[in-house]
């Protein structure tokens, strides 16, 4: 059974902050990277953040740049995506996904896992 599962979302002002986590049900996916994705309604999924197996690379989004941190902890099998300074448009369903690699990589269609998805929603 592979299992992603999605926490931390929630009801927040502009300018606050919420942490996201993604427990894997399956440690062997601290090999390969993974990934936060959103979507919004009348938007495409969009890429947020990746990480590398090891931590040693990470991406962001414009729109996110300087906002959100991206971390994972191997010995939980879990990913986290930080957030702070939320402003209305990051308003959306948040996924977690890991990709079969260890490299990032900023297409949905490069990863092979996907949560549930967790709300967040910022109110101005």
């Amino acid at each position: 059974q592979v299992q992603l599962v999605e926490s931390g979302g929630g009801l927040v002002q502009a300018g606050g902050s919420l942490r996201l986590s993604c427990a894997a049900s399956e440690r062997t996916f601290n090999d390969f990277a993974k990934g936060w994705f959103r979507h919004a309604p009348g938007k495409e999924r969009e890429f947020v953040s990746a990480i590398s197996s090891m931590a040693y690379y990470s991406s962001y989004a414009d729109s996110v740049k300087g906002r959100f941190a991206i971390s994972r902890d191997n010995t939980k099998n879990t990913v986290y995506l930080q957030m702070n300074n939320l402003r209305p448009e990051d308003t959306a369903v948040y996924y977690c996904a890991v990709r079969s690699a260890r490299n990032i990589a900023t297409m949905p269609q490069d990863y092979n896992y996907w949560g549930q998805g967790t709300q967040v929603t910022v109110s101005s």
